[in-house]
C-alpha cells in the first residue's frame, strides 16, 4: 500500500471515530465522553513523556550506542504537543468526573484536608505550568537536535548534556502531578505514596516499547542503515528491565495497602478486585508481566525481529488497559466496552498515526550532525 494510501485509510478511520465519539455524550452520557477522553489523552501523553524521557537518559549517561536510533523517540516525543490541546480540552471534564469539585464533597474529611491542591483553579493552572515546560523541553533537547542536522554545531550536545539532568527532575515532578491530578483525584479520598513511581515505570516502559516497534518499522524499510541486532538488544534489555520494575513497583504498592489495611488506602484496590475487575487484572498481569517476561528472558529473543516487534505491540496494548484499569472503575463497577470506546481508540490511534506519519518524513532518519553518530553505528556487543 502507498504511503498517500495509507494515509486516506486513517484519515477515513479517524472522521468515522471522531463521529462516534461526538455520539457519545448525547447517547451514552457525558461520563462516558469524558473517562475516554481521559483515557486516550493519558496514554498518548504517557507515550511521549517516555520517548522524551529515552531522549534525556541518553544525553545524562552520554550513551553512544543509541544515538543512530535517537532520532525515533525524537519523533515520537511530538505526541506531548498532540496531547497538551487533549489536556487543556480535558480541564471541561472536571466538574463531571471529579467528585471533589462539587461543593458537598467538603463534607468529607479526608477530602476537606486536600481543599488546598483539589480546586479548579490550581488543577487548571497545575495542567499549564505541565504543559509549558514539556513544550520547552521538546523544543530544547528536539528542535535543537533537528537544528544540528543543518549546522553540525556540537555545542548542541554540551547544551543537551546541561539540560537533561534539569529535565529528569522537571519530568519526575510534572508526572508525579500528572499521576496525582489526573488519575488518582478521580477518587479523591485515596492516596499512595508511590503512584507516581508506579506511573512513571509504565511511561517508561511504553515509551521503550513505541520505540522499538518504530525502530523495527524503519528497519523493515531499510530506513535505518548500520543499525545491526545489537542494538535491538539493548532495546529488548532495556524493556526487559522495566517490565520487571513496573511489576514490582506495581506489586509493592498493592502488598503495602493490603499489609497496614487502612480503610481510605484498601478500597481504591478492593473496587478493582471486585465482579469483572478481577479476572481483568489477571489479564494484565499476564500481559504486561509473564509474557514479556518469558519471552524476552532468552538473549537471542531480544535481537529477534518478529518477536520484538510483536512483544512491543503487546506492551503497548498492556500500557493502555493498566490506564483502562485505573480510571474506568471511577464510573463503573464492571468493564465497560462497547462502541464509545472503539469510536474514541478509532478517532485517537488513527489521529495519533497521522501525526507520527508526518513526523517520520520531516528530517533525515539519524541524528546526522550528532558527532558521535559514527561510534554509535560501530557498536558491537
Amino acid at each position: 500500500m502507498s504511503d498517500r494510501g495509507a494515509t486516506r485509510i486513517l484519515a477515513a478511520t479517524a472522521f468515522a471515530g471522531l463521529a462516534g465519539a461526538v455520539a457519545t455524550g448525547p447517547v451514552a452520557g457525558w461520563e462516558r465522553f469524558w473517562i475516554n477522553w481521559i483515557q486516550w489523552f493519558l496514554f498518548l501523553l504517557t507515550i511521549g513523556l517516555g520517548c522524551l524521557f529515552i531522549v534525556a537518559l541518553e544525553h545524562v549517561v552520554g550513551a553512544k550506542w543509541s544515538v543512530p536510533l535517537r532520532r525515533v523517540p525524537e519523533r515520537l516525543s511530538i505526541l506531548i504537543l498532540l496531547a497538551c490541546p487533549l489536556a487543556l480540552v480535558g480541564l471541561f471534564s472536571l466538574p463531571v468526573l471529579y467528585p471533589w469539585t462539587r461543593p458537598e464533597s467538603l463534607q468529607n474529611p479526608l477530602i476537606a484536608g486536600k481543599s488546598f491542591w483539589l480546586s479548579i483553579r490550581f488543577f487548571a493552572v497545575r495542567a499549564v505550568v505541565c504543559i509549558g515546560l514539556w513544550v520547552i523541553a521538546y523544543r530544547i533537547l528536539i528542535r535543537g537536535s533537528m537544528r544540528q542536522d543543518q549546522d553540525k554545531d556540537p555545542k548542541f550536545n554540551v547544551r543537551a548534556r546541561r539540560f537533561a539532568p534539569v529535565f529528569m527532575v522537571l519530568f519526575g515532578i510534572t508526572l508525579t502531578v500528572v499521576a496525582f491530578d489526573w488519575i488518582s483525584s478521580l477518587e479523591p479520598e485515596w492516596y499512595s505514596d508511590i503512584f507516581g513511581v508506579y506511573i512513571f515505570a509504565g511511561t517508561f516502559l511504553a515509551g521503550l516499547a513505541a520505540t522499538t516497534l518504530a525502530v523495527q518499522h524503519l528497519m523493515a524499510r531499510g530506513r535505518l542503515p548500520g543499525v545491526t541486532p545489537d542494538h535491538v538488544y539493548n532495546l529488548g534489555g532495556f524493556l526487559f528491565a522495566f517490565t520487571v520494575f513496573w511489576s514490582y513497583i506495581g506489586f509493592a504498592q498493592y502488598m503495602l495497602m493490603w499489609y497496614a489495611n487502612l480503610p481510605e488506602e484498601v478500597f481504591w484496590y478492593k473496587e478493582r478486585l471486585e465482579g469483572l475487575w478481577g479476572p481483568l487484572l489477571l489479564a494484565l498481569a499476564v500481559l504486561h508481566f509473564f509474557v514479556p517476561f518469558f519471552v524476552l528472558i532468552p538473549r537471542d529473543s531480544k535481537k529477534g525481529r518478529r518477536r520484538m516487534f510483536w512483544i512491543s505491540i503487546l506492551v503497548l496494548m498492556a500500557h493502555w488497559l493498566d490506564l483502562y484499569w485505573m480510571i474506568f472503575p471511577a464510573i463503573a463497577k464492571n468493564p465497560v466496552f462497547s462502541w464509545p470506546e472503539i469510536a474514541f481508540g478509532l478517532l485517537f490511534i488513527s489521529t495519533a498515526l497521522l501525526w507520527i506519519r508526518r513526523a517520520m518524513s520531516r528530517g533525515a532518519d539519524m541524528p546526522v550532525g550528532d558527532p558521535f553518530l559514527r561510534e554509535g553505528l560501530e557498536f558491537r556487543l
